[in-house]
């Protein structure tokens, strides 16, 4: 992890990837419109980096983690007039496969170079270093940013070239979000059968019908907490953006327009930026139920030990002629150090 580097964007999620390089000893500058998120790093060692031009300026990689394509516009069109040779811009939020790829080219353009490297695995995971990472890009780009990656996250998988991860990034998003809607009616309707929350939890989590979403979410809903700090604006923007992939490409989903009807209902019913995890309580609401059971956390914890990133490798990949083991020992460990508390 040598060179400075710039972080733009502490939200929630850029918040928690941000402490996992400052925890670790990155030399970082930190920007956002939010002067109280930069003062709380900058108390921590951080450098205040002003705004994008003066991160660029300073820093030899800036990773971008925004919440919108209209964010990530700007903020990357502030940057340029810095961008050069031996410049790395990393983009880390999840956006438009094409929005990316022409922002892309604009860095490139200066000389610089761009990997897109959206998360998945939950703000919990992200404090901790232990999120999974999308890359897409150039392998030799990929290549370069690997050490900064495998300190960012535990899993990084090279998806292709830049595009190709936003499209899958927004894919997982779609799954997560059907899951959760099923996950609402099933935990609903079993409560209207009479059966015990809790046993109905351990039922789910045991079979078949188990996911992380339910091992994650559903844990927020019976505790009554419903804050898993992602907002349903963001998951409204991600199912537009999947739904928007597949009527470019001709194919005529049925349950994603569903989706977004309830998304959408759920908006009106709850708040624009209401946590997605109280969507369910459109469905308590037509019932009269309270979906709730004792015994259950009121915030998110990532208990796995924080350890070095590696590389994930495609079934047959290695066959292809582009062999990366999916090791632990595949690229340089982080140096250790004591995770932060992943609360959500």
């Amino acid at each position: 992890m040598d060179g400075k580097i710039g972080f733009i964007g502490l939200g929630s999620l850029g918040a928690n990837l941000a402490g996992s390089l400052l925890r670790n000893g990155a030399d970082l500058s930190v920007s956002d419109l939010d002067a109280a998120r930069v003062g709380a790093f900058v108390a921590r060692g951080a450098h205040e980096g002003h705004d994008p031009a003066t991160v660029t300026e300073r820093c030899d990689t800036v990773i971008t983690c925004l919440p919108s394509p209209a964010a990530s516009d700007a903020v990357v069109r502030a940057m340029l007039p810095a961008m050069g040779p031996g410049k790395t811009w990393i983009e880390m939020s999840t956006t438009d496969a094409a929005e990316v790829r022409r922002l892309a080219a604009l860095v490139t353009r200066r000389g610089g170079r761009a990997v897109e490297c959206p998360v998945s695995g939950g703000c919990h995971r992200a404090a901790t270093g232990n999120i999974s990472i999308f890359a897409g890009g150039e392998r030799d780009s990929v290549d370069h940013v690997m050490p900064l990656l495998a300190v960012l996250g535990r899993r990084v998988l090279h998806t292709g070239p830049i595009g190709t991860a936003s499209t899958l990034k927004v894919m997982t998003n779609y799954l997560a979000t059907a899951n959760l809607l099923s996950l609402c009616e099933a935990l609903v309707t079993m409560k209207a059968a009479g059966l015990d929350m809790a046993t109905t939890y351990e039922a789910i989590r045991i079979s078949s019908g188990s996911s992380f979403v339910h091992e994650t979410e559903s844990r927020l809903i019976l505790s009554g907490s419903r804050d898993v700090n992602f907002t349903l604006d963001l998951v409204q923007k991600d199912i537009g953006l999947f739904q928007r992939i597949a009527e470019a490409h001709g194919v005529p989903l049925e349950l994603s327009p569903e989706i977004i009807r309830i998304v959408t209902d759920a908006q009106a019913r709850l708040g624009v930026a209401a946590q997605s995890d109280r969507v369910i309580e459109r469905l308590e609401a037509a019932t009269g139920l309270e979906v709730l059971a004792e015994g259950f956390p009121r915030a998110l914890v990532d208990d796995e030990p924080e350890a070095p990133g590696y590389e994930v490798v495609p079934p047959g990949r290695a066959a292809t002629g582009a062999p990366r083991p999916e090791a632990p020992s595949a690229h340089p460990a982080r140096p250790s150090a004591p995770p932060d508390p992943a609360e959500v």
